[in-house]
């Protein structure tokens, strides 16, 4: 391997990899203390609006919420559950659906409000992040409509938890010591992290390696001349969709001055914004989807969740951009 490819892998793989190993240990480890000391029962009653009308386990609901935390952590509790046949497959990829919301909240606070707001201005950020939301939450709620039809007791295993671990039980009877429980839990969250890890590895370093030899920035260019003509936007749109495309925030600066001398307005600076999001799934699902999803499910299953995911924030984009266009 060249020196330069080294030291790529060095710099990209190794910190991505070993954050994700960490989230996802400390995930798992939080999902088996929650069952441990029979938390479940008290944040189920803040979840039970979300899993109770989608036929979802309580155990769920922590995952859920554990994802306005931290999005992978969410993603290794519900990696757990399925694993221990909590959940089936329809399930997991129901409970993975509601979790886009909640998913959204935490980059409110890391990256929108204190980058891409002061970025935009007030009036075109506030009008893009509540777009945004609204998108989130529409396909939150879908997940939720979809387990209302979709799943049913066979979908779920109530004591697949029980079987896993005879003694964590989310009736809050469990008997150990809590130095016993809180071990027990640290030893699940790194079996689960040792399992997902060599996988987790590989796809990134093969993604790494790829995206060296190959300008996939090429790849979206090409299509962000016709979606702009399409919804008749600016032509000033098309360098903003394309650079967005690649990298939000410098997409944010290159649509920033077109903003301020009035060639975009609000509406159609947030419509050039999604669009630029549309495009952007090419890289984004290469680049990290498919490495984070085929990591934490493998390739089968994590294939699914992409398919689901993207298919639904394309249709939820394309539906707020006609109300931001027509309506």
């Amino acid at each position: 391997m060249a020196p330069a490819a080294g030291s790529v892998l060095l710099g990209e793989v190794l910190p991505r990899v070993l954050t994700i190993a960490v989230a996802i240990a400390g995930g798992v480890a939080f999902a088996n203390v929650l069952v441990a000391f029979g938390a479940i029962r008290y944040i189920a009653a803040l979840s039970k609006p979300l899993t109770g009308p989608a036929n979802l386990p309580d155990e769920v609901g922590g995952a859920i919420l554990t994802t306005a935390a931290s999005t992978t952590a969410g993603y290794g509790m519900l990696a757990e559950y399925r694993d221990s046949g909590l959940l089936d497959d329809r399930a997991t990829l129901v409970a993975v659906t509601i979790n886009t919301f909640f998913g959204f909240v935490q980059h409110i606070f890391t990256y929108y409000a204190p980058v891409l707001i002061p970025i935009l201005g007030l009036r075109v950020g506030l009008l893009y992040v509540g777009t945004r939301a609204g998108i989130s939450l529409a396909i939150t709620v879908t997940g939720v409509v979809a387990g209302a039809f979709l799943l049913s007791a066979h979908n779920v295993n109530p004591e697949a938890m029980s079987d896993v671990d005879p003694d964590a039980r989310a009736d809050g009877d469990d008997d150990r010591p809590a130095g016993e429980k809180l071990l027990d839990a640290g030893r699940g969250g790194l079996e689960k992290t040792r399992d997902i890890l060599p996988r987790l590895a590989v796809v990134y370093t093969l993604v790494v390696l790829l995206t060296a030899y190959y300008d996939l920035e090429a790849l979206t260019g090409g299509a962000a001349d016709p979606l702009a003509a399409l919804t008749g936007l600016p032509s000033a749109a098309v360098p903003v969709i394309v650079v967005y495309a690649v990298d939000t925030t410098s997409g944010a600066v290159t649509l920033a001055p077109f903003v301020e001398d009035g060639t975009f307005t609000a509406r159609t600076a947030v419509s050039a914004m999604l669009i630029g999001g549309i495009v952007s799934f090419t890289v984004s699902t290469f680049k990290r989807s498919i490495p984070f999803q085929y990591g934490i499910w493998g390739a089968e299953f994590g294939t699914k969740v992409i398919i689901v995911n993207t298919s639904l924030k394309i249709l939820w984009i394309a539906i707020a951009l006609v109300g931001l266009l027509v309506i």
